[in-house]
C-alpha cells in the first residue's frame, strides 16, 4: 500500500484541498473525479470497462498481472467468459491511449503490466 501512495503521489497533478484527483504520465492523464481520461489534452473514448482495466493496471503499476487475476478483480468472480476477452480489451485501449499504449507491456503468456 506504501508503495501505491508513493506512485500516486509522484505521479499526480494535487488539489487545493490536497487531495488526488489527476494522475499524469507523460501526455496520458487520468481524471479520477470525473472518470475521463485525456492523451495529449484530447478526450479518450473509453467504455467502463476500459477505463476500470488502465486505472486497475496504474494502481498496479510495474506488479505483473495474470489474464486471471484481470479477470477476478476487474471483471469480478462472476464473469464466466473466456480469459483471453482481457486481451481484447487490452488492445482496444492501446487503440485510445494512442503513443500511450507504450506503458502496457505485454507478458508473453502471462499477462500485462503497467509500466512507464
Amino acid at each position: 500500500m506504501a508503495r501505491i501512495n508513493a506512485v500516486l503521489k509522484r505521479n499526480t497533478a494535487k488539489k487545493e484541498s490536497d487531495t488526488v484527483r489527476t494522475l499524469k504520465f507523460e501526455g496520458l492523464e487520468i481524471d479520477m473525479a470525473s472518470r475521463n481520461v485525456f492523451v495529449d489534452g484530447k478526450k479518450a473514448e473509453l467504455t467502463p470497462k476500459e477505463y476500470e482495466l488502465l486505472f486497475y493496471m496504474v494502481k498496479n503499476e510495474g506488479i505483473a498481472l495474470s489474464r486471471e487475476k484481470l479477470l477476478s478483480d476487474v471483471w469480478g468472480y462472476d464473469f464466466y467468459g473466456d480469459d483471453r476477452t482481457v486481451d481484447t480489451h487490452v488492445k482496444m485501449l492501446r487503440g485510445n491511449l494512442k503513443e500511450y499504449r507504450k506503458f502496457i507491456v505485454t507478458l508473453r503468456g502471462m499477462g500485462y503490466k503497467f509500466e512507464v
